[in-house]
């Protein structure tokens, strides 16, 4: 009787600081979907300007992925080791200070100063995403892909807007007598700051520290679940489902950030202007977000495995719709970035559920930081490798290619669903 008690009150306390992690999780993720949009909206546009050729436009991207990747290394040990809030917000200080590089190189005209910005600018892009997993720290396992998917779409409003600024935001740069692409990077530095800020002051208590003194309270008291089956298997094994979550999220940010790059550019090219290009954008970030909470709750029902076949599909769908879009046609390129970004949600909603159910809290924060630099690093490549093959095949190469790429979940799929 008096284990059943600890119990609810225990469950009263976790319910409690989750409502409020989320609610500071959902404010600093509005501002940092903003610092997000500028890379994603003028970043390829910026570095061919700069470094005069299409098929180094995907360079940019490429290094503020690989600069995602060092900083999901160094996000992952800072919270391992003191708690989730110095690590996150440490993280989208970076990405401001990366946004000021990025202004300064586009004044000064430093190609050189660029990328070095730009690496470090991807530090904001690597909180934004390890965020979704201080949201499922003191989630129920039951309710664990739903609390990611609060995170997630948290960043919609201020990952619409960003690119909605692009014009606005060149307005500001004339005004301010700087390069008009570099418009965008001010706002962007200013909504990482703030989310910096945000997360620094207020993300009390630290989620992971809570959860790991939870977990160890109820393995001292010998409280049902405490130590169990659950936590066993994840120390000992499911070593499938930790391979597969990793793989469906590499493959779904992989083929996204390779057609989401090089759209803006391919559309330029068609005779679009930027208003048309970040609309277009603005339509994508909106559905890689909005439907997470259809994501998580169809991760919670009926299980990250089968979650994880459906955005393979999608991103095939987004690819071959992409591949075929008349030219001229903003609404088609609206439609398949629009799939593009449903695909990635139901990638990273399973993945992540896939890889947190399988580890304890104890070494959570280090297993998803490396799971995240694989997921980084995939970005990455395919960043530097969509400029690549749109100049020496074409863009309905690239996003037929990258729709088919997606199909490569479906066998790490089958071998974790038989080792259940």
């Amino acid at each position: 009787m008096t284990t059943t008690v600890s119990a609810r009150t225990e469950d009263r306390a976790r319910s409690r600081a989750q409502r409020r992690v989320l609610t500071v999780l959902t404010a600093a993720q509005v501002l940092s979907g903003a610092g997000l949009a500028g890379g994603v909206t003028v970043g390829a546009l910026l570095a061919r300007d700069m470094l005069g050729s299409t098929g180094l436009a995907g360079l940019l991207g490429a290094l503020s992925t690989a600069g995602a990747a060092s900083a999901a290394v160094a996000i992952g040990r800072i919270s391992q080791a003191v708690g989730r809030r110095p690590g996150l917000a440490a993280g989208y200080a970076a990405g401001a200070l990366g946004s000021a590089g990025v202004v300064a190189a586009a004044v000064t005209g430093s190609a050189v100063l660029l990328l070095v910005a730009m690496f470090v600018y991807g530090a904001g892009t690597a909180t934004n995403l390890l965020a979704r997993y201080a949201g499922a720290d003191l989630a129920a396992p039951g309710h664990r892909a739903r609390a990611v998917s609060t995170v997630l779409v948290a960043t919609t409003l201020g990952g619409v807007a960003g690119p909605v600024l692009a014009a606005p935001g060149g307005d500001l740069a004339h005004a301010l007598g700087i390069p008009r692409l570099s418009g965008l990077f001010v706002l962007s530095g200013s909504a990482y700051a703030a989310a910096a800020l945000v997360l620094a002051a207020w993300l009390r208590p630290d989620p992971l520290l809570l959860a790991r003194t939870l977990e160890t309270e109820r393995a001292a008291s010998g409280a049902p679940g405490a130590s169990g089956a659950r936590v066993r298997r994840a120390a000992a094994g499911r070593r499938s489902h930790v391979r597969a979550g990793a793989l469906v999220m590499m493959v779904a940010q992989l083929v996204m950030v390779a057609i989401m790059t090089m759209t803006p550019v391919h559309m330029h090219d068609r005779g679009h202007g930027a208003a048309a290009s970040g609309l277009v954008i603005a339509v994508h970030i909106g559905a890689m977000y909005l439907p997470a909470p259809l994501s998580g709750w169809l991760v919670d029902r009926y299980g990250g495995l089968r979650v994880a076949t459906a955005s393979a599909l999608t991103l095939l769908a987004a690819g071959v719709l992409a591949a075929h879009a008349p030219g001229a046609s903003t609404a088609a390129f609206a439609a398949a970035l629009t799939l593009l970004g449903l695909g990635w949600s139901l990638g990273l909603v399973s993945g992540t559920a896939l890889l947190t159910d399988a580890v304890p809290a104890a070494t959570r924060a280090r297993t998803q930081g490396v799971a995240d630099v694989f997921v980084a690093v995939a970005a990455a490549t395919g960043g530097l490798a969509s400029g690549l093959v749109v100049a020496t095949a074409g863009y309905p190469v690239l996003a037929a290619g990258g729709g088919l790429l997606a199909l490569a979940v479906v066998p790490a799929v089958t071998v974790a669903a038989r080792s259940r």
